[in-house]
């Protein structure tokens, strides 16, 4: 399996841009895709994007955000764009991955993007 570590996360004004980026350390060549999730006070961890076959958004972030992978290297980047105060949550970098037959899912420890002004 991966470790996975996120950095980026800050306070940002309302329609600003912050960049997120997550690296994995360990058996990086077992992943398969990468993503990003996020969990606003209160709620439950939601989708926000990931690449694996193909690169996915999740309707609220999507002509907003934009992913980055490369898997070869175990990194990952969410470029967010126009942010919104309805961002505001603790982001986390996802991976999955398969060793042998048994598949997994990493997840990073999360950084704070709080948008208000």
């Amino acid at each position: 399996q991966v470790q996975l570590v996120e950095s980026g996360g800050a306070w940002v004004r309302p329609g600003g841009s912050l960049r997120l980026s997550c690296v994995a350390n360990g058996s990086i060549a077992t992943i398969n895709a990468l993503g990003w999730y996020r969990r606003a006070p209160g709620k439950e961890r939601e989708y926000v994007a990931a690449v694996g076959g193909t690169t996915l958004y999740a309707d609220s972030v999507r002509g907003r955000f934009t992913i980055s992978t490369d898997r070869a290297k175990g990194t990952t980047s969410l470029q967010m764009n126009n942010l919104k105060p309805e961002d505001t949550a603790t982001y986390y970098c996802m991976a999955d991955g398969l060793v042998g037959l048994e598949p997994y899912r990493s997840w990073g420890q999360g950084t704070q993007v709080t948008v208000s002004s």
